[in-house]
């Protein structure tokens, strides 16, 4: 572990193995690897990057397959270090991209905001969920958001409006090479005090029904139009089904769970597999939510 010069305060680890920062528990090493300890931090050290290095921000790495190879270049893991949080009026919260979902879904709910329940179900961070559209239980990230900070790959800091980016279904266009730093998110005036009581429903419904003590990505694939990817996935008898240590799960299809001794090999194979199932069996071609990135072993 090495401490950078007196400009920044984080820490730099070099060959790091990424499979401790990743929810599949899988995944190579990162040339480098950057903890910031705060936005500030996190700006002076890009700033410091040369023009030509790969960066990847990386928050719970929920929504992300590593390859075994690696990745060239820096990772930079915001959970838990970018992670300011605090109500700027009486129905508006500023919200930084390391902070964890469900954390801003119990923080709206305690200081008495109604519409960010779903957020508990999400096994991310606000960085993510900017960069997605991350939903749950029929709702999604960007119907809360107002305005975001943007940070460009050399460290400037813009703000934009919601209405400057095309949001979709798991997708958000108008990004521009350059990172969500923070959002400021408008929720409603929780009047019946429901907002606690909503939130213990949604992760026992979650509970009920997704392998939420196993070391999954979440959701693999995106729901088809009018349909569910899970659905398909159970139609075609792709439940349980491995390839080396990695299961369609038997609980939710749409979750591949890795039992203690998946690759990232294992997982992108049956990821592929399943995809090419669905097709030959349904006629449905899946498209992954997961985003898969790194190089693969020699």
């Amino acid at each position: 572990m090495n401490q950078l010069s007196q400009s920044f305060n984080g820490q730099l680890l070099e060959r790091e193995s990424l499979a401790k920062y990743t929810s599949w528990r899988v995944g190579g090493e990162a040339e480098r690897l950057y903890l910031p300890v705060d936005k500030q931090d996190l700006q002076l050290f890009l700033a410091s990057l040369t023009d030509n290095e790969p960066v990847l921000l990386l928050g719970l790495g929920s929504n992300v397959l590593i390859r075994d190879g690696g990745l060239k270049g820096t990772v930079i893991n915001t959970k838990g270090k970018v992670k300011q949080m605090y109500l700027l009026d009486e129905v508006r919260v500023y919200v930084e991209c390391g902070v964890p979902c469900a954390h801003v879904a119990r923080f709206c709910s305690e200081h008495r905001l109604s519409g960010a329940e779903f957020l508990a179900g999400i096994p991310g961070t606000m960085g993510g969920a900017l960069k997605m559209n991350a939903g749950a239980f029929g709702a999604d990230t960007w119907s809360l958001v107002e305005s975001v900070e943007m940070i460009s790959r050399g460290g400037t800091i813009s703000s934009r409006g919601a209405h400057e980016f095309e949001v979709g279904y798991r997708a958000v266009n108008g990004v521009n090479n350059a990172f969500f730093l923070s959002a400021i998110l408008r929720l409603s005036a929780d009047i019946d005090l429901a907002g606690q009581d909503k939130i213990k429903r949604l992760l026992a419904q979650r509970a009920a029904t997704q392998p939420t003590n196993l070391p999954t990505c979440g959701s693999v694939f995106k729901n088809p139009e009018h349909d569910f990817a899970a659905r398909l996935i159970e139609a075609s008898g792709l439940k349980s089904y491995v390839i080396g240590g990695a299961v369609v799960s038997e609980k939710h299809a749409n979750f591949i769970v890795n039992t203690g001794t998946a690759t990232a090999l294992d997982i992108e194979q049956l990821i592929g597999y399943v995809k090419s199932e669905v097709s030959r069996q349904q006629g449905v071609e899946l498209q992954t939510e997961v985003c898969i990135i790194g190089d693969k072993l020699a």
